[in-house]
């Protein structure tokens, strides 16, 4: 998926060639995979190319890439960057008697209770929580239910990541780039 990336050419009267307009595109998708703040991919951008300038000898598809790469870079810096986390929608079924433990572990995992519903011998309930949080989920809900729930989880949407949060994994990966 692009992140829902949009490009949009506003180069009037051939400032760059059509034929580089595609490499300006391409060089700028290179940089929203890679991202720029912690190295996470970009999402949700916007980008508009206005103006530019050909070089009848110097032009190539390289060139205009790395036009693009440095265009990036140079706005992405000045655009408020912000880092974001994939939220999953996760529904627990389980016997309505530990409902509670089903609960207290979701609460666990910064998770948002959406609803609950009992039909009198099993419980129901759905919650928004960061996938970061679900990992090893399956055997916490195995040990405080009895191994009697399940669970299911999908992806919902992203949503920014707690700022103290934010700045110790933006650490953490430019430490683990050096």
């Amino acid at each position: 998926s692009d992140g829902d990336f949009e490009f949009v050419n506003k180069i009037t009267g051939g400032a760059i060639p059509t034929e580089f307009i595609p490499s300006c595109e391409k060089g700028f998708r290179l940089c929203l995979t890679k991202g720029g703040f912690a190295g996470f991919p970009v999402v949700g951008a916007r980008i508009t190319i206005n103006d530019g300038a050909a070089h009848s000898v110097d032009s190539s598809d390289l060139a205009f890439q790395q036009a693009a790469i440095g265009a990036f870079r140079e706005a992405y810096q000045r655009s408020s960057p912000v880092l974001l986390e994939p939220i999953m929608r996760v529904v627990v079924e389980t016997p309505s008697e530990f409902q509670g433990a089903v609960l207290g572990s979701l609460n666990q995992r910064r998770a948002i209770i959406l609803s609950t519903s009992e039909d009198g011998v099993f419980s129901a309930v759905e919650a928004e929580t960061p996938l970061s949080e679900m990992f090893g989920y399956s055997t916490v809900l195995r040990s405080s239910t009895q191994g009697k729930a399940e669970f299911t989880m999908e992806f919902s949407r992203y949503s920014l990541v707690p700022k103290a949060l934010a700045e110790e994994i933006i650490k953490k990966e430019k430490e683990n780039r050096k």
